[in-house]
């Protein structure tokens, strides 16, 4: 029998009797619509804090979906948001790089869609704007990793393997963000030179980070897709159950931390 995805396992264990409330909702970016997936608890009274998940470059799909719902198990209100607009998703690298360049080569459009879903996740009746985190996988957590550089007001902003590199580094003691960082040493796409570049930049600017290496662990190491993927168009990447596992723990035990959450 196959075995469950692990961040299932781990979300379930916590709140057996949730009652999850899911939609498909709309916003908007100026004159781009947006299309994201929010999801809470509906048997948890009063508000509760919010958590932005950042998708893959491949978009907002069932994985960024996945997520969202293991957080809101665990008394999150979670808004897996739309980076790409319309609810953009890719099925092959080239169009996935395509829609990602969107975003990456404008920043300006990168930051207004996060904010846009920020204010989405903020407008909530059973959010508490004051308690508000983000994460992001790949292409998101670079995103995230952005928006503390430039000063966003996040409790924490968790990067899992996303690229580390900046053209607006941070600068001592702008970034009012707790940053963690989630990252597979045997990962091509963000060499050992980006991390120690990484940990310099927050160093120098003074910022609460960690970052946390899984040795042998390849990129998407928390994907249980990413087999899949690799296989089919010759990617460097791979899921890892115990990386998973590791990193989900210690994301949300920082989640509790930030939020003084029980």
């Amino acid at each position: 029998m196959r075995k469950a995805p692990v961040f299932l396992l781990l979300a379930l264990a916590g709140s057996v009797s949730a009652a999850l409330v899911e939609r498909e909702v709309e916003y908007s970016d100026g004159s781009t619509a947006l299309r994201g997936f929010l999801v809470y608890d509906e048997s948890q009274e009063g508000l509760r804090p919010g958590v932005l998940v950042v998708h893959e470059i491949w978009g907002l799909d069932d994985y960024a979906r996945r997520r969202a719902r293991a957080l809101a198990e665990n008394g999150y209100i979670a808004l897996a948001v739309d980076m790409y607009g319309d609810g953009r998703t890719a099925a092959h690298p080239g169009e996935a790089s395509l829609f990602a360049s969107e975003i990456m080569k404008n920043r300006a459009v990168g930051v207004s869609r996060f904010r846009a879903g920020r204010a989405f996740l903020e407008q909530q009746t059973q959010t508490d704007p004051a308690r508000i985190a983000a994460i992001g996988y790949g292409l998101g957590g670079a995103l995230v990793l952005h928006m503390a550089r430039i000063g966003e007001d996040l409790k924490l902003a968790a990067s899992l393997h996303g690229n580390l590199g900046t053209e607006t580094p941070a600068r001592p003691r702008e970034v009012r963000s707790r940053v963690r960082v989630y990252h597979g040493a045997a990962d091509v796409l963000v060499p050992e030179s980006a991390v120690a570049g990484f940990e310099r930049e927050m160093q120098r600017a003074e910022v609460d980070y960690r970052v946390l290496v899984y040795p042998g662990v390849l990129h998407g190491f928390t994907v249980p897709d990413a087999d899949a993927k690799a296989a089919e168009f010759n990617l460097p990447m791979g899921y890892n159950e115990p990386a998973d596992r590791a990193s989900w723990a210690d994301l949300l035990e920082n989640l509790r931390e930030v939020f003084n959450a029980p």
